[in-house]
């Protein structure tokens, strides 16, 4: 039987589920499960003895073999090892790198990796691309209906996997907008808080990012109606969404995009200027 340990709770389970409607990631899955059986079959081995031999259940196995499971790299590692594949089922980890993560999400890191020019606003919560691991773990874990603890690490590993874009090279153009309360709730408690502020400080010194902060007592501002996010392409075309308009659906066309972007002009020109706030985070980080 398979058993995996997250954060002291044992769970039965190798692999994640594919989301329904992700027609592309079920034909890659299709192919993986293919390829396992073909390969288990080749050894002589029947499901159940590779199950025990790689430490999983067979019905788990007939699941990853059908295709209606996400598997793990670190199964894939152990199959290639059991199955004396020299690497060639351990490369498969290649074809589930994305399809492991939820379709939304990889739909969302493809359109940030073809952007050059980030423009995200955020009034409730610090932004995905600037959370560390543990504050982003917190976050998750408060969802409702909570996540289950294999579903919390495959979104988690999805929102850190999207922070590689701060790091591409030409690197894109980076303007983070935070209210104020985002900075001081104590989201995983104070040492979680005080790291996350650390970090921001180590981001913001990068020459291509530029952290602001709205304080709370500037109430004059178009953002009072949710988040805002732009993203802008090399092409000259981009992307954007606000909360509280467009039923807070992406939006392309470009009288809407300019209106999105006359909002979040007017929220730049009056948050805190980045050197300022980032003194403003200092202070709060002496007071956390």
């Amino acid at each position: 039987m398979s058993v995996d340990e997250v954060d002291g709770v044992v769970v039965e389970d190798t692999g994640w589920e594919v989301d329904p409607g992700d027609e592309p990631g079920k034909a890659v899955l299709a192919t993986v499960g293919r390829q396992l059986k073909t390969w288990r079959e080749a050894k002589g081995l029947s499901a159940a003895r590779f199950g025990e031999l790689t430490g999983y259940g067979e019905d788990m196995i007939r699941k990853l073999e059908r295709g209606d499971r996400i598997p793990r790299p670190e199964f894939l590692d152990k199959a290639d090892d059991v199955l004396g594949a020299g690497g060639l089922v351990a490369e498969m980890k290649q074809d589930i790198s994305e399809i492991r993560y939820p379709k939304p999400i990889r739909d969302l890191a493809k359109l940030e990796r073809r952007a050059v020019e980030f423009c995200m606003y955020t009034n409730f919560d610090i932004h995905g691309l600037l959370q560390t691991e543990e504050f982003s773990r917190a976050v998750l874990r408060n969802w409702r209906p909570a996540y289950s603890p294999s579903d919390l690490e495959r979104y988690l590993a999805a929102r850190v996997a999207r922070r590689a874009v701060l790091e591409k090279a030409p690197a894109p153009e980076f303007s983070f907008i935070q209210e104020e309360v985002s900075l001081r709730r104590p989201v995983g408690g104070r040492t979680v808080l005080r790291r996350q502020l650390e970090h921001l400080l180590e981001v913001g010194e990068l020459p291509n990012v530029e952290i602001q902060v709205m304080p709370t007592a500037y109430a004059d501002h178009p953002g009072l109606s949710g988040v805002i996010s732009i993203l802008k392409f090399g092409d000259g075309k981009a992307v954007g969404r606000m909360d509280g308009d467009f039923g807070g659906r992406p939006v392309s066309d470009p009288k809407r995009l300019r209106l999105l972007d006359l909002r979040y002009g007017i929220i730049r020109s009056r948050a805190l200027t980045p050197a300022r706030s980032r003194a403003f985070i200092e202070q709060l980080l002496g007071e956390t």
